[in-house]
């Protein structure tokens, strides 16, 4: 006859266990928005919370921080031209292929570009009368 092993938690470990069963879902929501924001620290798959690798001593390593970005054309309100000719400016696409992108928004307009770029970017699509965000 197998015995289950019986595992015993510290105090801090079952208060902060029960807290976060005890979660109401918008409650679990912000909280995982939280910890993805300031600990870079996102969701798994299934929905339980990745923890993020302990100090393995000194200078532990810091969550990974997002370094490329994706500038997203989302539209391009009453500014069609203003704004193909902004997106052939960024991509040097051809006059067809622009139209194309800029008439199917959203649409990654550029892809692993710098935050500065992605931002330089979007602030042109925007002077334009479109609209765009950076992810």
């Amino acid at each position: 006859m197998a015995t289950a092993d019986v595992i015993e938690y510290d105090e801090p470990t079952v208060e902060l266990g029960d807290k976060i069963a005890g979660l109401t879902l918008l409650e679990a929501k912000k909280l995982a928005d939280y910890l993805k924001d300031h600990h870079g620290i996102e969701p798994a798959g299934g929905g339980a919370v990745m923890v993020a690798s302990g100090g393995d001593g000194g200078g532990g390593e810091a969550a990974a921080e997002q370094t490329e970005f994706t500038c997203m054309i989302t539209g391009f309100g009453d500014s069609k031209i203003p704004v193909i000719k902004v997106v052939r400016a960024a991509t040097g696409l051809g006059l067809k292929e622009a139209k194309e992108l800029v008439e199917s928004a959203p649409k990654p307009l550029k892809e692993g570009v710098s935050k500065e770029d992605a931002e330089k970017l979007k602030a042109e699509v925007e002077a334009a009368g479109g609209t765009a965000e950076i992810k």
